[in-house]
């Protein structure tokens, strides 16, 4: 285990696996203890790939002890800023702090612009926007009560800096998550507190499970001639959730202490077209 986060306290949402459990995993290898909260449950009907299990939050717990570090695991929905602030507190309460919050959690589903209900409009906006300002909400106010500065890192995706065809819904609330981060970053750098996002292009995770592909396809085959539009520009043209990790590691950590307001891609330049 490395020290570049030793002695700090994480917040991850959506870390019962792919991204948010690699997140846990690697900030927990650098000693850090985590506060980690999933739905852990079932998604939005216009969600097609298949939603994570209390099970797997147990392995990401079972993953971070192995590391040595502590971890505080709670099932809850972000949209419910009453549950998130319970699991902070308590998180807090327990390990004596809060210097890190990561707002992972989102969903993705891909959707012609004329099959996406307002329903599935505002289930998209719920829970990839107001779950992410929830996060940091449920958790600023700690770090600033620390005294000692933090991070808070948005992930947002490659269709925020760009667009993702197929998906006005995911391009808008991604849009809206690198304004977020803009936005805290001005009012919270007085308390020294760094604010960015994260912006991944394809990565390997279980949002490839269900229907996802076939969804993919379907959105697809309505317009053919966006089928390239956000094409990797590097082999292997997919990333590891890993990967990823290693970024909001780095953001995590004093090596970034200078770095606010930046939106950060880790897309193998898939957003620069």
């Amino acid at each position: 285990m490395a020290d570049r986060l030793s002695g700090k306290v994480a917040f991850i949402t959506g870390a019962a696996r792919g991204q948010g459990r690699a997140h846990a995993v690697k900030l927990a290898d650098e000693g850090a203890d985590i506060i980690a909260v999933d739905i852990a449950g079932p998604l939005p009907s216009c969600v097609p790939y298949n939603p994570a299990t209390p099970e797997d939050l147990d392995e990401t717990v079972r993953l971070v002890e192995k590391t040595g570090r502590r971890i505080h695991a709670v099932v809850a929905d972000t949209r419910d800023l009453g549950a998130l602030t319970a699991a902070v507190d308590t998180g807090v309460a327990e390990f004596g702090g809060l210097d890190v919050i990561v707002a992972n959690a989102g969903v993705s589903a891909p959707q012609a612009w004329n099959q996406i209900s307002p329903e599935d409009f505002r289930d998209v906006l719920d829970i990839n926007v107001t779950g992410t300002w929830n996060a940091v909400m449920a958790g600023a106010q700690h770090i600033i009560d620390g005294g000692n500065g933090g991070s808070v890192i948005l992930i947002s995706s490659a269709a925020g800096i760009s667009m993702q065809p197929f998906m006005i819904h995911y391009t808008a609330s991604k849009h809206a998550v690198t304004g977020m981060a803009r936005a805290f970053a001005a009012e919270l750098g007085p308390h020294s507190i760094r604010v960015n996002s994260v912006h991944p292009g394809p990565v390997a995770t279980d949002m490839g499970t269900g229907d996802m592909i076939g969804a993919l396809q379907r959105a697809g085959d309505t317009n053919p001639q966006l089928a390239h539009m956000g094409t990797p520009m590097m082999p292997p043209y997919i990333s590891t959730a890993e990967d990823i990790a290693d970024t909001v590691c780095w953001l995590a950590s004093d090596e970034s202490k200078c770095i606010t307001a930046s939106a950060i891609s880790v897309d193998l330049g898939s957003s620069q077209y």
